[in-house]
């Protein structure tokens, strides 16, 4: 076995999700789901699949957003992964959503922070480990720090 670091490429500000499923018709359930959600978010999937033709499948309704999730599956080429880039929305807004889908498994990360996805290769093929999702902890909040948090959440809309 051989363990690998891909890092996700994407804009700095840009948020994702990283997940994993069971079936070829992800990508079309991950696409109803997103604008059944929220219709005026922007995004682009792709999903690996794992059998067969093995090809990176894929949806969205943003050829930026698109592109951007069918290069980074392909680097990832891990069965039955997918990543969801979006804008016009935050993680926080379609996460249950995705959730929900019958053949999503699980999520590894919903960020905009920078990701690198640990990689394990047999002969059979690739599987996602973990994820390694922004910095490391550099400390306890401190009450200045608090009121930051608390303005940020204000700013976005996501607190009164």
């Amino acid at each position: 076995m051989e363990l690998t670091i891909v890092r996700i490429q994407k804009p700095a500000d840009m948020n994702l999700i990283l997940g994993q499923s069971h079936f070829i018709k992800t990508v079309e359930d991950l696409y109803e789901a997103i604008v059944q959600t929220v219709p005026g978010m922007k995004f682009g999937i792709a999903f690996c699949e794992s059998s067969g033709p093995a090809l990176v499948r894929w949806a969205g309704n943003d050829s930026k957003l698109i592109e951007l999730a069918q290069k980074n599956a392909l680097e990832l080429a891990c069965g039955h992964s997918f990543i969801i880039f979006i804008e016009g929305g935050f993680p926080v807004n379609i996460l249950n959503t995705i959730k929900n889908v019958p053949e999503v498994c699980r999520i590894f990360c919903a960020t905009a922070n920078p990701v690198e996805v640990v990689v394990a290769e047999t002969d059979q093929g690739r599987g996602i480990l973990g994820v390694i999702d922004g910095v490391k902890t550099k400390g306890i909040e401190t009450e200045a720090d608090i009121q930051t948090r608390k303005e940020f959440l204000r700013k976005i809309g996501y607190k009164l």
